[in-house]
């Protein structure tokens, strides 16, 4: 009994210094992933606490369930709208990016292991795929707003990638053990059998479960563990038929995801700590089981594994597998540094052990040094790199808080929290003068804090700075509020500066556009657009009235060649250029900026 105890005191106690640790790593600017690591490194046998852990079947099952569990998260928060702009480059990246990321890297280790190039190939592919993990982490809780399809790409193939990742590992392993009993034919004919069991699985389940959900009147907390345990059943099932359970339950919640009911709310609520808690298992158990020494023993080949990998390997991947859908080069170039590994690759990792591989050992303790480098050099610099290759987003248009509320089975409220900025347009007037602003018979006044205590709302209330208002709304009006709130003269300098200073209607024609005179009378600018015109052969005028003809959405949109998102730049010359400042779930353009920059602006 005294030992049951102890194991539940350490255990709750590592969990507990993991999430106290978190509250470092938004100051430190370190991955809070890394620190849960560093948390089960720390308990280990060559630790503070000594534990001594190398169970490696458990710790197979605690990750296998724990990246169930967080695959099933990501599906719930991944919306529709990432797959209009990046589902066919991200499946991409799934498949044809992770056999050449395995492929290059894989010529890599063989020459700096001297081993056998099958040997060389399973260290590959156990670090070749992204993982979700990391990517969810470090993307959504970073306080980096990126570019939409570069984020949506990353996500879905983070989301993605694990099928191949696993099959690859699974036949390179088999093939290591017994070289005379694979074959190619097999080999494909279970990747098949991987991604379509998935796939079908995972559809399947995930409709009849959103189905379900709106049918069902359970306590609050009861939903999420419904979701929980479906989401489990299908993974594992899914695993029984011989299919990829990571791409099942991460379709079955993107289906419930998109599926808004008054459950789904109760849900998400929950889910999120599972995940959090998932996570932070996970970590602790992977940096339980490694052990320092001689993860420093390998250390050089970690670094020169994780070196090629991020700045051969995944470009190569990357750019062979999105430059055909139109991304320019500073996306691809974020994509490829954001190639995040965290506990896939470790988890992975074990897997030779347990099938007791030569030098299986050796495996996993590089692997654990490559995501930890990855973690360290890729997940530290996020803000940065995004910043550097410019896919970074300004915005002033998050609201502090948001708080769904459902009002009957079918209908919802949501509550936004705003709080009031220096320099903001809100500071002195009364809270609803803000919303008779934008839509009075939408919005309303819910709560006013000042100094964290609850303010009566009279006729002489007057906003003041750090004051927080909470208001109900119907409709998509947050964005515009935000703006009155938020809107102090630095931001509205660093979204002029992106964005520029005039803001245009899609539908205005750009010949109509007085910025323009002088261009379209310009003989020598005529003759440069005509040589980037698909029909050269054109006389002048005809090619000027066409594009002055257009209006500025068709303009752009014929321009970029792909789904459009806030931050895609256009140019009209070398002085102007248009940018997408809004577009909506559909897809359609709302507002555009007009730049005026002295450098040749990029398409």
């Amino acid at each position: 009994m005294d030992t049951l105890n102890i194991l539940y005191l350490v255990g709750a106690l590592l969990i507990f210094a993991s999430i106290m640790a978190s509250t470092l790593s938004a100051r430190l600017g370190v991955p809070l992933l890394l620190l849960f690591l560093i948390v089960g490194m720390l308990a280990g046998e060559q630790g503070i606490l000594g534990i001594e852990f190398s169970q490696y079947g458990l710790a197979n099952f605690v990750g296998q369930a724990a990246l169930a569990c967080i695959l099933l998260d990501g599906g719930l928060r991944t919306s529709f709208k990432s797959f209009r702009v990046g589902l066919k480059p991200a499946i991409t990246l799934a498949t044809w990016g992770v056999l050449v990321t395995v492929v290059v890297l894989g010529v890599f280790v063989t020459w700096l292991l001297d081993v056998d190039w099958r040997f060389g190939l399973l260290m590959a592919a156990i670090v070749g795929s992204t993982d979700a993990a990391a990517v969810f982490s470090l993307l959504r809780n970073g306080g980096v707003k990126l570019n939409d399809r570069v984020q949506a790409t990353l996500e879905l193939e983070s989301g993605a990638n694990d099928p191949l990742a696993i099959l690859l590992v699974t036949g390179l392993i088999a093939l290591n053990v017994d070289p005379a009993g694979q074959t190619a034919v097999g080999f494909l004919i279970l990747l098949l059998q991987q991604l379509g069991f998935g796939l079908a699985m995972g559809l399947l389940f995930g409709y009849l479960l959103a189905r379900l959900l709106p049918k069902l009147h359970l306590a609050e907390g009861m939903y999420a563990i419904l979701i929980l345990s479906a989401g489990l059943a299908v993974f594992a099932a899914t695993n029984l038929l011989g299919g990829s359970g990571f791409l099942a339950v991460y379709l079955t919640g993107v289906l419930i995801g998109n599926h808004k009911v008054r459950s789904t709310e109760h849900v998400m609520r929950v889910m999120d700590s599972f995940a959090w808690l998932s996570q932070a298992v996970l970590f602790v158990v992977l940096g339980l089981l490694a052990t320092p020494s001689n993860v420093l023993n390998v250390w050089h080949y970690s670094v020169a594994i994780a070196a090629f990998m991020i700045l051969v390997a995944r470009p190569i991947a990357v750019y062979t597998s999105v430059k055909p859908f139109k991304f320019k080069d500073r996306e691809i170039g974020f994509i490829s540094w954001v190639g995040l590994r965290g506990a896939v690759p470790i988890t992975l990792a074990i897997l030779p052990v347990m099938a007791g591989i030569d030098n299986a050992f050796m495996l996993f303790d590089i692997a654990f040094g490559v995501v930890v480098l990855s973690l360290i050099l890729q997940g530290m610099t996020i803000p940065f790199m995004a910043n550097l290759f410019r896919v970074r987003i300004p915005t002033n248009k998050d609201p502090k808080e948001e708080l769904e509320v459902w009002v009957s089975d079918k209908a919802s409220i949501t509550l936004y929290e705003f709080e009031v900025q220096s320099g903001a347009f809100a500071i002195g007037r009364h809270p609803m003068d803000v919303s008779r602003r934008i839509s009075p018979d939408e919005i309303s006044v819910f709560a006013l804090l000042r100094k964290q205590e609850i303010v009566v709302v009279n006729e002489d209330t007057k906003l003041k700075f750090g004051d927080s208002v909470w208001y109900a709304m119907r409709g998509n009006h947050a964005s515009k509020i935000a703006n009155i709130f938020n809107d102090t003269t630095l931001d509205r300098k660093v979204i002029d500066d992106f964005y520029g200073d005039w803001l245009l209607s899609p539908s205005v024609k750009l010949g109509d556009l007085p910025f323009f005179t002088d261009i379209m009378e310009s003989e020598t600018l005529v003759e440069s657009l005509k040589s980037q015109a698909d029909h050269a052969e054109q006389e002048d005028e005809t090619f000027q009235k066409s594009m002055w003809d257009q209006t500025v959405a068709e303009y752009v949109k014929g321009s970029l060649g792909t789904a459009p998102v806030s931050g895609d730049t256009v140019a009209i010359s070398e002085e102007w250029a248009l940018v997408i400042k809004e577009v909506d779930d559909k897809g359609k353009l709302r507002t555009i900026g007009l730049k005026h920059t002295e450098l040749p602006a990029t398409v």
